[in-house]
């Protein structure tokens, strides 16, 4: 399904930021070494990754969620997050075809 324009801008506004960047090689690199019940990293895991403050984080990860980038789902007390592998996909072929 093809991203519409305002879309594809949200989204390439949310990975310019070099932090978000980080956060999807992270969610990427850990989504192939976790186990299948727990399929994601919560904030935490996050923060510990990339050393910056838990608001800092929450910030990061609530824009690449806006960006549909980035999906949460919450288990008890804790929110799990995961790449949008289908949306980022998509988001690489509408690259191709408009640039």
């Amino acid at each position: 399904m093809p991203i519409s324009d305002s879309a594809q801008d949200r989204m390439l506004r949310a990975i310019a930021d070099p932090s978000r960047r980080r956060i999807l090689r992270i969610l990427k690199e850990q989504h192939s070494t976790l186990q299948p019940k727990r399929a994601g990293l919560c904030a935490s895991d996050v923060e510990q990754h990339l050393k910056l403050a838990q608001s800092t984080v929450s910030h990061h990860l609530a824009v690449l969620i806006r960006a549909g980038l980035v999906r949460a789902r919450k288990e008890g007390l804790w929110v799990w997050y995961q790449r949008n592998e289908e949306t980022l996909r998509e988001l690489g072929r509408n690259l191709v075809r408009s640039l």
